[in-house]
């Protein structure tokens, strides 16, 4: 099995590939929160947010990330 570390980016031949841009619903919530998931607890801070994936599935997005990725749509 191979083995990598994150941010120890291997000498392999990467494609590069864009994320498709596929809505999904987002609310930003105001206090410490948890979401039980089949991997865990994720656990969520003040500011971050829940969001709401293609398949249904809850997950906690922290605020600094959802920032550099999303943008609300109007």
């Amino acid at each position: 099995m191979k083995s990598f570390k994150s941010f120890e980016i291997p000498e392999l031949d990467f494609k590069e590939a864009v994320k498709r841009p596929i809505k999904i619903r987002c609310i930003q919530i105001n206090e410490p929160f948890e979401v039980i998931t089949l991997e865990g607890t994720m656990k969520g801070k003040k500011g971050d947010w829940l969001m709401v994936g293609i398949t249904g599935e809850l997950y906690p997005c922290a605020n600094e990330i959802f920032e550099k990725t999303y943008n609300i749509c109007d």
